[in-house]
């Protein structure tokens, strides 16, 4: 039986961040408490895409050592919800309508997840990624629906 092909849309590198020095913490310029817990790290963002890397944890894996699926979630949703914004990813956050996801193979060592905004309307976009190993294996993989949420500015303090 011949392999399906592979889907290349989602290994074309979109532009470098131009968020790469932003602190533990943030993901493309929004403080997020779950990127500092795993370690999340945005690498691209641009041209609808976002690409995220996990680096490995112990804590993060199941009684065999391969990363828990939850783990692969967690970088799942902010992948897709961070290619839904890639438009304008300081002006907007997202919140997570629906995800799904496919766990393929199991993971060992950086995961590397891969996201592409499908479709974006008035409040609604669309969304698919994956996640590869370090050897570029097919890990996971995920679709979602995000609602846009434009980002107010922060009140001045008293």
């Amino acid at each position: 039986m011949k392999p399906a092909p592979q889907n290349t849309t989602l290994r074309q590198m979109p532009p470098a961040s131009p968020f790469a020095t932003e602190a533990a913490g943030e993901l493309f310029a929004l403080p997020m408490p779950m990127a500092l817990a795993f370690g999340l790290k945005g690498t691209h963002i641009g041209a609808d895409q976002a690409w995220i890397d996990m680096p490995p944890n112990a804590a993060y894996t199941n009684s065999r050592g391969d990363v828990h699926g939850g783990a692969l979630a967690v970088l799942l949703d902010c992948a897709l919800a961070s290619a839904a914004r890639a438009h304008d990813p300081a002006r907007y956050g997202v919140v997570t309508i629906d995800l799904v996801l496919h766990f393929l193979a199991t993971g060992r060592g950086t995961m590397h997840a891969r996201a592409q905004c499908e479709r974006r309307g008035r409040s609604l976009s669309f969304a698919r990624g994956e996640v590869l190993n370090d050897a570029g294996e097919l890990v996971a993989m995920a679709t979602g629906t995000f609602k846009l949420v434009e980002r107010s500015s922060p009140s001045p303090s008293p």
